[in-house]
């Protein structure tokens, strides 16, 4: 659908609009201005709403657009299309960030494991039990039955690193 409208001052042309439909639904306006030598000057504006679909003109100067079939079923696939895969990337994104602090616990545990297996160890672990990590004052770890409220006022380590428990998989977790 084009629509096409021209001005004129003693016979000349001043100005000409025209406003067109494209095949995808947009707006095309495009503006043809004339000076007093004549030379020609085009500005060419596309609006990217789909203008098909609405069952009014969108300026005071816009032609009547009337909703066709074709631009209501391809404005409702668009709109379909687009709210579906926005929430899928949404969905990917959370699996991500999800994935992301799974990673971080992992490593957090990886971590944690490598450092009480280069510890001095007095007695096999059992799984699901809980442990007491301690740094001692030459820097290297023991790993203990015994917790830091149960020393009493003796404490015969540095500092008390973490309490934990072996895991099936044979990794430490910290609690």
């Amino acid at each position: 659908m084009i629509l096409n409208v021209e001005f004129t001052k003693s016979n000349k042309p001043v100005l000409e609009v025209g406003h067109e439909i494209t095949p995808k639904g947009y707006l095309r306006v495009v503006h043809h201005h004339y000076n007093e030598l004549g030379e020609k000057f085009t500005n060419e504006e596309i609006y990217h709403k789909q203008l098909s679909v609405l069952p009014y003109s969108a300026s005071v100067t816009g032609a009547v657009i009337k909703p066709n079939e074709a631009g209501v079923i391809r404005h409702q696939a668009l709109s379909a299309m687009e709210e579906q895969t926005n929430m899928q990337l949404t969905q990917i994104r959370q699996q991500i960030e999800l994935l992301a602090v799974q990673a971080k616990e992992i490593q957090k545990r990886k971590e944690l494991s490598m450092l009480i297996y280069e510890a001095q160890l007095g007695f096999a672990p059992i799984i699901g039990q809980t442990y007491f990590l301690y740094e001692k004052e030459d820097g290297s770890h023991l790993l203990s039955l015994v917790g830091p409220k149960e020393w009493g006022r003796s404490k015969p380590y540095k500092s008390f690193v973490a309490a934990v428990n072996l895991l099936a998989d044979h990794t430490w977790k910290e609690i």
